[in-house]
């Protein structure tokens, strides 16, 4: 009896290990990274390695060792500790809580996106200097740049650009620790002494969605899809003479902000499958973090990351940009990020970790007028990059009114969409659509029409190069224009040849498309940080793409056009590269308040930037205004921080992310983290007191004085109210107390304000957010 109870029990044990095995076979197997810290420096690589699969042994005991090697996707070997792994989601969870694991979480390839000349001369008006005092001053005092590496993660590189010529340059620096990786189309002579270093990351990106189809990209650094070419060139490009846009547009000079900077390219991102270029691409967590690895190690000084997410709450723990930056910003490698192209909704801003410098867009002060000539003669401002020949005039009809009966609802008439637009109606005539995108221009040829107008909703008109004559109005031109066609008998139209347009005024406005906060992780950090240009921005761009990156488009470009906080970033990258050549001891955090206090909130004729909308801007829009590079290089003061002021401030978010440090028993409230900008999220009773330290970088003997503009609703008392000064180096503390008037009516709605340390040369301004529980 007693031995038949032993049988059934092993049988028991072996259905279950048979089942538990069968479901792990048949449960879905995704890509997880499983995030370990940093290295000690006391392992092999190999020993690196054998201690990754040892983790995964230990859940995958059916599995032989050969087959643990293959789950294996990647080892972080050199700053990152960690690696990622095909995982089924049980076999993640049972990782987690294993001894020294930080977090795991899944590496989501569709997560994390790309966010997608003239701007540099604007950026210097704004310094409200001239051109030769700021600009070529900023860059002659930094050398250009010459000793700094910058890294790219991005979509890889067109190495052939004229924009990346080494010609004139010096040796490559001593202190470059990486390399040239070759792969299809790319070998070691495409790297030079301007293009020092490329490599590419395809291990997670196969792993979740399988094999590279190499008929629409590289196995290699090589850029296919624009986007890495294009803010590679923003952050560093030579300066390369009549540059344009298709058509001419744009034409000029076109120049990176640091001309003489190196450049180390980490492709990261790769085309979805099924999809066409346009619709986006595949940026794996996992190969996210081992570039971050790379880079590091490979010991550039800034990283540029023109990618990211909406964050979710588990941010800290499980976003690829935020661990790896954390990491590159101990060592002092100073990393600048995109806000998001998810603009006008509230609370979409992402990369807002505090070690990040997040960016913000606005637009410059040029347009590209083409208008239209209507039958009566009157003229209608619109824009374009679209080469048009003018042509006569052409009857014109509005969409609504030569749809196919049958294909659009109340909500979708007049949008010039797919299938909707009747050949005997449109063909030869004009067509007013109330849509902007490419596919109405499409949908107006496939109809046969001659040209198609596009209604755009927001004061900015992010151009387009259409494949077929076409400009672009704003609402109240296509209300215009609509009254026309209905009042007229006989209703023409022409569209004119465009033009580039410089000095137009207000300018800076913001992007309709930035990111906009609070903060949705944490609103006492106040993001984005800054803003800069990434609106209807030239510069290089991959000649295996196309200008609008969709099939039917066969044009080939040396230089494109977009938009988005992807091209606002290497703008900031940049001066960051020229600020570091020139202050090689300032940290990372002194780098971020420099830019943030010297910044203006205020328009070229003086006037608070306005958003799309026309409605005055705010610190959720631009953070602390729009940067002016020769300023950053004086700022006066400073708020410096650590490494160990981040992790006192994970503390305040009850995160850990290195073993090593122990949050204290008191753990400061978030908003004391030292940063340049003050954000108060739901203050509970009448006040709140928080601390700030600034360091002095201006004149050795100075005085500072305070003045405040306190959020409406509230009062901001700040003690002392002066700051001495004896020496460069020398800090001094002040508290900040924000009082809650009863009068407060909005509860749970941020009110801003700001504050300012001026010696009378130099003004250190900081904004204010806070609302009220």
């Amino acid at each position: 009896m007693k031995m038949h109870h032993i049988i059934l029990f092993l049988f028991a044990i072996f259905l279950i290990m048979s089942l538990g095995g069968f479901v792990s076979c048949s449960e879905e197997k995704k890509v997880y990274v499983v995030y370990l810290g940093e290295h000690s420096g006391e392992k092999t690589l190999k020993e690196i390695e054998d201690h990754h699969c040892s983790f995964l042994h230990s859940v995958k005991v059916t599995t032989t060792k050969k087959d643990v090697r293959a789950s294996l996707v990647h080892s972080y070997k050199n700053i990152i500790n960690g690696f990622s792994a095909l995982l089924t989601s049980q076999e993640a969870d049972m990782i987690s809580g294993m001894e020294g694991v930080i977090s795991v979480f899944h590496s989501d390839p569709h997560e994390i996106k790309p966010h997608t000349t003239r701007s540099w001369d604007f950026v210097s008006i704004l310094e409200g200097t001239s051109l030769i005092n700021s600009r070529e001053e900023l860059l002659q005092n930094a050398s250009y740049g010459e000793d700094i590496i910058v890294g790219v993660i991005d979509t890889g590189v067109w190495p052939e650009s004229s924009s990346f010529s080494d010609e004139g340059m010096g040796p490559v620096p001593k202190s470059w620790k990486g390399i040239c990786q070759e792969g299809v189309a790319f070998n070691a002579s495409h790297c030079n002494r301007k293009l020092i270093g490329a490599r590419y990351y395809l291990k997670g990106y196969e792993a979740a969605a399988g094999p590279l189809n190499e008929t629409r990209d590289f196995r290699s650094p090589r850029d296919v899809d624009g986007h890495g070419t294009h803010t590679t060139g923003t952050v560093g490009g030579r300066r390369v003479a009549n540059a344009s846009a298709i058509g001419g547009f744009a034409k000029g000079t076109a120049t990176g902000g640091a001309p003489n900077i190196r450049l180390a390219i980490y492709k990261i991102c790769w085309p979805v499958p099924d999809q066409s270029l346009a619709e986006g691409n595949a940026c794996a967590a996992d190969d996210i973090l081992a570039a971050f690895d790379d880079a590091i190690a490979d010991e550039v000084h800034v990283l540029s990351v023109s990618l990211g997410s909406i964050p979710r709450t588990t941010y800290y723990t499980q976003n690829g940009i935020a661990i790896g930056s954390l990491h590159a910003v101990k060592k002092n490698v100073v990393v600048s990020c995109s806000a998001g192209n998810e603009g006008p909704i509230p609370s979409t801003v992402g990369n807002v970790a505090p070690w990040i410098i997040t960016v913000g867009a606005s637009s410059i002060d040029r347009v590209f007028s083409s208008p239209i000539m209507l039958g009566n003669g009157m003229i209608v401002e619109g824009q374009t990059i679209t080469p048009i020949r003018r042509r006569r005039l052409h009857p014109l009809v509005y969409a609504g009114d030569v749809e196919i009966r049958g294909t659009t609802a109340s909500n979708t008439t007049g949008a010039c969409l797919p299938g909707t637009l009747s050949r005997n109606l449109v063909r030869g005539k004009v067509v007013l659509c109330r849509n902007s995108g490419i596919e109405a221009s499409m949908e107006v040829k496939r109809a046969g029409g001659v040209a198609a107008i596009l209604g755009k909703t927001s004061n900015e008109i992010q151009v387009t190069p259409f494949l077929d004559p076409t400009t672009v109005v704003f609402s109240y031109s296509l209300t215009t224009i609509q009254k026309y066609i209905q009042t007229e008998k006989n209703p023409m139209a022409t569209l004119l040849p465009g033009n580039t347009l410089i000095g137009t005024k207000p300018a800076p406005v913001m992007a309709p498309f930035t990111s906009k906060g609070p903060n949705r992780v944490d609103p006492n950090i106040l993001k984005p940080d800054i803003t800069a240009p990434g609106f209807n921005i030239l510069a290089a761009w991959s000649e295996a793409s196309s200008p609008l990156k969709i099939p039917e488009d066969h044009r080939v470009v040396k230089y494109n056009m977009k938009s988005g906080t992807s091209m606002s970033c290497p703008h900031v990258s940049a001066v960051i590269a020229l600020l570091k050549s020139i202050h090689p001891d300032w940290s990372s955090a002194a780098i971020r308040s420099a830019l943030m206090t010297t910044s203006t909130i205020n328009n070229v004729v003086g006037r608070p930037i306005t958003n799309s909308t026309g409605s005055d801007a705010n610190p959720f829009e631009y953070g602390a205004g729009h940067f002016r590079p020769s300023r950053a290089v004086d700022p006066g003061l400073v708020y410096d921080a650590t490494y160990t002021d981040y992790l006192l401030y994970l503390c305040s978010q009850n995160i850990s992310l290195d073993s090593s440090f122990s949050c204290p028993e008191k753990v400061p409230a978030a908003s004391n983290l030292n940063y340049p900008s003050l954000a108060i999220a739901n203050i509970r009773g009448s006040t709140r007191t928080v601390r700030r330290v600034v360091t002095n970088v201006g004149r050795a003997n100075s005085t500072y004085f305070l003045a405040v503009r306190s959020p409406p609703g509230y009062v901001v008392g700040i003690l002392p109210k002066t700051l001495r000064f004896s020496k460069l180096g020398e800090k001094h503390s002040f508290n900040i107390t924000v009082r809650a008037q009863s009068s407060i009516e909005k509860r749970n709605v941020f009110s801003f304000g700001w504050y300012t340390w001026s010696d009378g040369v130099h003004v250190v301004r900081s904004p204010i957010a806070v609302s009220s529980a």
